[in-house]
C-alpha cells in the first residue's frame, strides 16, 4: 500500500513540474509581433482593435499588436501583398479587385456585413427617405465607390437620375458643400462623413443607407497574405479569436471601446461623436441572416451578391469574378455559437 502511494505521489508531483514547466515556457515565449494596418485615419469603427489591445485579448493570445494608420483601402492592401503588414483592416471589395488581379490577398473574416453607404443630409432639411431627395441636390466623388452604386439606389427606389442634381468634388469638398449650403446631400459613410458633418457644425444628421434599399456590399473585414495562411496558420487563427473577443467586447461596450482609442491617441477624434459612429458601426456587423452569429462570420451568398455587383456596377472583368472561397475564408475564426 505503501509502495502504491508513494508512487501516485511521485506522479503528481512529476504532472504539477511539467505543468509549471509548461506554464514557464508559455510566459518566457516570444511574443508574435504583429501589425495591423487600418484604412485610414483613427475614427470610430477602429475603436474595437484598441479595446481588444487595452484588455489584453491579443498578448493572452501572445501577439505583440501594433495598430498603425493607413491612407486608403488599396495603400494597405499594397502593404499587406507585400509583407510590410500582417493584417489589414480595409474595404473588402478593394480586396477582391486586386485578388482578382493577382494580388495574394484573402479575408479572414468580413466585419461590415451590411453596406455602410448612404446619402446624407442636415436632419433640419427633412430629408428622410428616398423620394425627399427628388429636386435636391447631391454632392458626389466621380469613380469613387459609392458614385457608382448611386444609379443603382435611384434606379431601386424609382427616382429618374434627371430629377436630381449633382456637384462633383473630394471628400473634403464634398463635406464643404453642404455645410455651405452648396449641395443639400452627400454621398457617404453612416459612421464616417455623418459624424463629420455633425462635428464641424454641431447639427444632426439623417442617412438614408444604401442597404436599406436592398443595394448592399460587404464592406469593412481582415485581410492577410495569402502566404501566411499556409506559413503560419496558428498565428491567424490566434489574431482573430482575439480580434472577434474584441468586437464583442466593444458590442458590449461601445464607450469603453472609445475610451481605449482615445486614450491611445487623444486626436482620434471628439468622444461623443465617436460613440455615436461606433454604434452606428455595430449595426453593420450583422444580415438577419448572420444576427446570431460570431462576429466576421459572412454569409457566402452576401459575398456572392457582393462580386455580382462588382462585375456590374463596380468595373470588375467578368472572367475574373470567381467564387465567394477565392476571396474569404472562415476557417481561422473562432467557434460559433
Amino acid at each position: 500500500m505503501k509502495i502504491y502511494f508513494v508512487r501516485r505521489s511521485l506522479l503528481l508531483m512529476t504532472s504539477v513540474l511539467v505543468l509549471f514547466c509548461g506554464n514557464i515556457y508559455a510566459q518566457n515565449k516570444p511574443m508574435d509581433k504583429v501589425t495591423l494596418m487600418l484604412n485610414w485615419y483613427l475614427y470610430s469603427e477602429h475603436a474595437p482593435f484598441f479595446l481588444g489591445k487595452e484588455r489584453n485579448f491579443y498578448s493572452d493570445e501572445g501577439i505583440d499588436l501594433d495598430i498603425q494608420e493607413g491612407r486608403g483601402s488599396a495603400v494597405t492592401a499594397q502593404a499587406v501583398a507585400a509583407k510590410s503588414a500582417t493584417f489589414g483592416y480595409i474595404d473588402i471589395t478593394t480586396m477582391i479587385k486586386a485578388a482578382a488581379k493577382g494580388a495574394p490577398l484573402k479575408s479572414t473574416g468580413v466585419l461590415f456585413q451590411l453596406s455602410p453607404m448612404s446619402v446624407m443630409g442636415f436632419t433640419d432639411k427633412n430629408i428622410k427617405n428616398p423620394k425627399d431627395i427628388i429636386g435636391k441636390t447631391v454632392a458626389i466623388t466621380p469613380g469613387d465607390s459609392m458614385s457608382q452604386m448611386w444609379p443603382l439606389f435611384l434606379k431601386a427606389n424609382n427616382i429618374p437620375q434627371d430629377q436630381i442634381k449633382t456637384v462633383a468634388g473630394d471628400g473634403q469638398t464634398k463635406l464643404n458643400a453642404v455645410i455651405n449650403g452648396q449641395a443639400d446631400l452627400l454621398l457617404g459613410y453612416v459612421m464616417d462623413q455623418a459624424i463629420k458633418l455633425q462635428d464641424a457644425t454641431g447639427r444632426n444628421v439623417t442617412p438614408i443607407k444604401f442597404a436599406d434599399s436592398g443595394i448592399n456590399q460587404i464592406s469593412s473585414g481582415i485581410i492577410t497574405n495569402k502566404g501566411l495562411l499556409t506559413e503560419n496558420p496558428d498565428l491567424v487563427r490566434r489574431f482573430m479569436k482575439a480580434t472577434t473577443k474584441a468586437v464583442e467586447a466593444a458590442e458590449k461596450s461601445p464607450e469603453s471601446a472609445v475610451d481605449a482609442m482615445l486614450k491611445a491617441n487623444s486626436k482620434a477624434g471628439v468622444r461623443a461623436s465617436l460613440i455615436v459612429g461606433m454604434k452606428e458601426s455595430i449595426d453593420l456587423y450583422h444580415t438577419k441572416e448572420t444576427a446570431k452569429d460570431r462576429p466576421f462570420r459572412v454569409t457566402n451568398k452576401n459575398i456572392s451578391d457582393t462580386l455580382d455587383l462588382l462585375v456590374q456596377y463596380g468595373g470588375m472583368d467578368p472572367t475574373t469574378r470567381g467564387k465567394p472561397e477565392d476571396y474569404v475564408t472562415l476557417e481561422f475564426l473562432p467557434l460559433n455559437n
